[in-house]
């Protein structure tokens, strides 16, 4: 059986407690958010019902390696439309992005 939303929702809080999301002052619930989330990936995860195994674990990779960097790229303007400096591990991964070989 197949995952469900609230399920996902609440696994998704679980990890939070490791690592909180800012929600700030967003005009939404963070419940409603996990849902809307959460429901979304999973008809995503129904729609690849008629994939290999491979490669759904591939197509949740690319999908999760592209939210990841779309929340670098996020929390580094942030940072920089405050005058802010960025973390230690951000700093070294920048300047390691920064040289001409890219490591």
């Amino acid at each position: 059986m197949p995952i469900q939303p609230e399920q996902l929702a609440a696994l998704m809080a679980e990890v939070e407690q490791e690592d909180p999301i800012d929600f700030a002052d967003l005009p939404f619930p963070e419940h409603e958010l996990r849902l809307l989330v959460a429901g979304h990936l999973c008809e995503m995860a129904a729609s690849m019902e008629n994939f290999s195994a491979e490669d759904r674990l591939m197509t949740l990779l690319a999908v999760s390696a592209k939210l990841v960097l779309e929340n670098l790229v996020l929390h580094v303007q942030l940072l920089r439309r405050h005058g802010l400096p960025v973390g230690d591990n951000v700093e070294a991964l920048l300047s390691r992005l920064r040289k001409p070989d890219g490591g």
